[in-house]
């Protein structure tokens, strides 16, 4: 068709050369529509089971508000001449602004009324931005916001919807003026709606963060509408219209009932409803077909006049009624959903008609456009008198000051070294919560950054690195400061909702699979390997990314495996007790009675399938602490939300920075009786058996034990009944070239068994009176099973240092067998003393731990330690195996003289793997002819030190 400009009096004005078209008719099968639209976001929002898609209702909306408001503003054009925006907003805002001004002043009154303080502070900032039309932009800013995550939704989240439609009123219309004063053809701008849209539409691929609530991401759905407004269609046939409205109906319903939380939305799933949505448009354009007409009877019709009122009531009424009653069952709030029609009729009979039907407010666009400047500046007004008096109320948001608190316990039930005065204040307080975080600027980095920000807080050289995502950031002030006291510095890597196990997850601020954080950890563990040697690794993370335990573990071996080999004491913190609610906000409603803000244990504290593992031994050199105990105390049925005034999370799942404080004293003592810091050990003894393959252990710490007995044989077989020979030959002892020493037994053709057996030069290596010996090695035994194991029998063990002045005395000098196995079974520790037979230490079985199972003791390196502890009351000698205690003798239990002589005095160490003897031979694993020989034993470290 031909176009001219108008006349210059009218700017925005488009005059066709052809006859104006007529209005279109109205579409009863669109407000048919909207029903359809309305009930799957009603059902949606209600948990309806079988319905979990029906937030494509929101797209049904958006594709129908394109093609009416595009075939209007066409329309208007054809028959004017121009688009007369004035008169287009006031009708927009005489229908929309005054029904939904009166939403919000409603929910802001009984929000007030019904919802914690903290929580209406956050409602009233809602309702400033769903008046200004802008509540898309805030929800996105707290939906990428991950800090900001854990809050109970908004009142107002559903306003979202409205305030994209309301910006697509704002930009739409002049862009179509403009289209029409440029006299652009009907295909022209049916091309740009197209191009528009495509551009939206990749968008909504390729900006994940914001997909989802932004009008840029959505506005392709109002141009497929559009488009279909824009179409030049008459008729379309009959079986096509079927087809259309039939397929359209059934892409709406299928979505619906298909997608869930699990379906990647926007992106390419909301092609499905969109096109669907269209497809019924376009049925209807073209003629009646079955599904318009079922549409167009009238209970369809009566929902869908109702459907903007219905939308605006229905979620204030359910979100209100959970903050006041708690989480309700589906059926309660599908009858609340009903009954929001009660409301929503009122609003659509006595106020959107009447307002809409107003000849006086129709006469004069200007007096539409101040009703709407009305609506929107009333909840203005109301948020900003109710939000900032509920602010004053809550108290100050400086930074929370603990000092008129105690100091935190280093150990015991208390989570203070003192109990607090009786008046104290909650420390922070529930605003300060909020706010709370760690002092860690932009070191803690975003979902979608991929690398860490070099970040090293403190001044000494050596440092701890803190590993994971924010459950790991929480901790930061804590190891800060324990750094400081320990003269190192911190160095962080974490990163918000990155699981530090090497699986995969969806990251809700990004809406899709969270690859970033694959590469981000990728990055973090190079730079570790890459650069200087940390003195210690802290790992820590959310225990909830998921519930497959086996899938977890191998994402665990997947990330530990190299944070291993970089040869660092790694300790894993366990997990925080997760209370599921926003605790700020519920302490802030309940100030006097903070035990109602408790949570259960059972929904606070996740099974750890990590730390179990680490207790079983299955990580070697990786040990596990917790806090939980004091957290979440198991002599409780729940887990407080504050403990002693100290108000422990800033949303459902961190830790307040001022708990983390609290907590540090206690994660020092923890951290320290690990042994991670040296603090306080005296090493006597160190081998990490480096050098040449094949080469010798250190002459200057070893010597070898040749034959089958001491000099002067006090006791043949080396007393035990063992049939090989020890030798110094290298076949037998040697280094592997790889850090670790090698002692293998070995068979001539004449059947004759050699192994090796190796002492420690030193034999005064004992327990300070007061103090405790460490020995401590890691080591794997051979690997080796089943027949072809039989008469094996490699152990790590300690004689009294007397011994060697004539090599007699024995049980009374002492023994302590800190790891002995046999035959592919499961490990022994052992103390022998006193006489033999019998005696206060049952000779000659000893004390012993008896069999512990172990899987992969035979072939994998684990760390066996045996503790001899002067320091407690009585004395104990305690085993452990990775860390974990697993057996332990008082001095209570043996008479004390012989326990004196057994453990006063200095021991020498003893590594070796004997054939045959008196203990294999007790459990059936005598050596025959399927033993397999040259299978070593393999030593990676051994170590001896004290503490005073």
């Amino acid at each position: 068709m031909s176009t001219s400009t108008a006349p210059s009096t009218a700017p925005l004005t488009v005059v066709l050369s052809q006859a104006p078209v007529e209005r279109p008719k109205f579409r009863p099968d669109i407000e048919g529509l909207r029903a359809v639209a309305v009930l799957a976001v009603l059902a949606f929002h209600a948990a309806v089971p079988g319905l979990a898609g029906g937030f494509v209702g929101v797209d049904v909306f958006f594709v129908v508000s394109g093609y009416l408001i595009t075939g209007l503003l066409r329309t208007e054009t054809a028959r004017h001449g121009r688009v007369r925006l004035t008169e287009f907003y006031s009708r927009r805002a005489r229908r929309l602004l005054p029904s939904a001004a009166v939403v919000l002043a409603v929910t802001a009154v009984f929000g007030a009324l019904l919802t914690a303080p903290l929580r209406r502070a956050d409602l009233e900032r809602d309702v400033l931005a769903s008046a200004l039309s802008v509540a898309n932009w805030r929800f996105i800013a707290e939906q990428t916001d991950y800090l900001a995550a854990g809050r109970d939704p908004s009142a107002l989240l559903h306003f979202w919807s409205l305030a994209v439609e309301e910006q697509f009123y704002l930009l739409w219309a002049p862009l179509l003026a403009l289209a029409a004063r440029w006299a652009w053809r009907r295909r022209a701008l049916l091309g740009l709606t197209v191009l528009l849209g495509a551009g939206s539409f990749w968008l909504s691929l390729h900006w994940s963060a914001g997909a989802y609530l932004s009008t840029p991401t959505r506005a392709w759905q109002f141009a497929a509408g559009a488009v279909v407004a824009l179409l030049p269609i008459r008729r379309i046939p009959r079986l096509v219209r079927e087809l259309l409205g039939l397929g359209g109906l059934a892409g709406v319903l299928a979505a619906t009932l298909l997608f869930d939380a699990g379906t990647r939305y926007p992106g390419y799933a909301a092609l499905l409803p969109t096109a669907a949505t269209a497809a019924i448009i376009l049925a209807g354009s073209g003629g009646t077909h079955l599904v318009g007409r079922a549409l167009s009877l009238g209970a369809p019709r009566a929902i869908g006049r109702l459907s903007y009122n219905l939308y605006l009531w229905h979620w204030p009424v359910l979100v209100l009624a959970e903050a006041r009653w708690g989480t309700l069952h589906w059926g309660v709030k599908a009858a609340l959903t009903a009954a929001a029609a009660v409301p929503a009729y009122a609003a659509l009979r006595w106020l959107e008609q009447p307002l809409r039907r107003s000849r006086v407010l129709g006469e004069i666009p200007r007096r539409g456009l101040s009703l709407g400047l009305t609506a929107v500046v009333f909840p203005v007004l109301l948020a900003l008198v109710v939000g900032s008096g509920t602010i004053r109320n809550l108290g100050p948001a400086t930074p929370p000051d603990p000092s008129g608190l105690p100091p935190g316990a280093r150990e015991g039930s208390s989570l203070l070294a003192a109990a607090p005065p009786p008046h104290a204040p909650t420390v922070p307080n529930p605003v300060q919560a909020r706010q709370d975080f760690p002092p860690d600027g932009a070191c803690e980095v975003n979902p979608a950054d991929t690398t860490s920000p070099p970040c090293r807080f403190g001044a000494g050289d050596d440092r701890i690195v803190l590993l994971g995502d924010s459950h790991a950031g929480q901790w930061f002030s804590a190891l800060l400061g324990i750094a400081a006291q320990h003269h190192l510095s911190v160095e962080e890597l974490v990163k918000q909702g990155c699981p530090l196990p090497e699986i995969e997850v969806v990251n809700p601020q990004l809406g899709r699979t969270y690859h970033e954080c694959d590469t981000w950890r990728a990055n973090a563990l190079a730079r570790l390997k890459d650069g200087p040697k940390p003195k210690l690794i802290v790992v820590s993370t959310l225990n909830r990314y998921t519930g497959d335990r086996a899938a977890l573990l191998r994402g665990w071996e997947q990330t530990l495996t190299p944070l291993r080999e970089l040869g660092v004491p790694i300790v894993y913190l366990q997990d925080t007790p997760i209370p599921g609610r926003d605790v700020p906000a519920c302490v802030s409603g309940h100030p006097n009675t903070t035990s109602a803000c408790d949570f259960p244990r059972t929904e606070g504290l996740y099974a750890d399938p990590l730390a179990e593992e680490i207790a079983a031994g299955k990580f070697p050199g990786v040990k596990t602490v917790e806090v939980n105990s004091v957290l979440c105390p198991p002599s409780g049925r729940g887990c407080p939300a504050v403990l002693e005034h100290v108000l422990l999370y800033r949303d459902d799942s961190h830790l307040t920075n001022a708990a983390a404080v609290v907590l540090t004293p206690r994660l020092d003592k923890l951290l320290t009786d690990q042994g991670v810091f040296g603090t306080g050990w005296t090493t006597l003894l160190r081998d990490e058996f480096d050098g040449p393959a094949g080469s010798r252990p250190d002459a200057a710490t070893w010597q070898y034990d040749l034959g089958t007995c001491y000099p002067g044989c006090p006791a043949a077989r080396w007393g035990t009944g063992e049939v090989e020979t020890m030798t110094d030959s290298t076949a037998n002892v040697r280094l592997d070239g790889k850090g670790a020493l090698e002692i293998t037994p070995t068979r001539d053709a004449a059947g004759r068994w050699s192994s090796g057996r190796i002492e420690s030069r030193r034999a005064d290596l004992a327990a300070p009176a007061g103090g405790v010996l460490r020995v401590e090695a890691e080591l794997a035994l051979p690997a080796v099973s089943g027949k072809a194991a039989a008469g094996y029998w490699p152990a790590f063990w300690a004689l009294g240092g007397k011994l060697r002045d004539g090599y007699t005395g024995w049980p009374g000098v002492g023994e302590l067998d800190v790891v002995e196995s046999v035959g592919g079974r499961g490990v022994f520790g052992t103390l022998h003393c006193g006489t033999t037979p019998g005696g206060p230490c049952q000779e000659p079985n000893g004390l012993g731990s008896g069999e512990r199972p172990c899987a992969d003791c035979w072939g994998a390196f684990h760390t066996y330690t045996v503790e001899v502890d002067r320091s407690t009351s009585p004395e104990q000698v305690r085993w452990l195996r990775d860390g974990q205690e697993y057996f332990k003798v008082t001095a209570d239990r043996v008479d004390p003289a012989a326990w004196d002589q057994a453990v006063h005095h200095g021991i020498f160490l003893i590594l070796n793997v004997a054939i045959g003897g008196n203990l294999p031979e007790a459990f059936g694993s005598s050596p025959g002819a399927a033993t397999e020989p040259g299978h070593p034993m393999r030593v990676s470290s051994v170590t001896v030190s004290t503490r005073q």
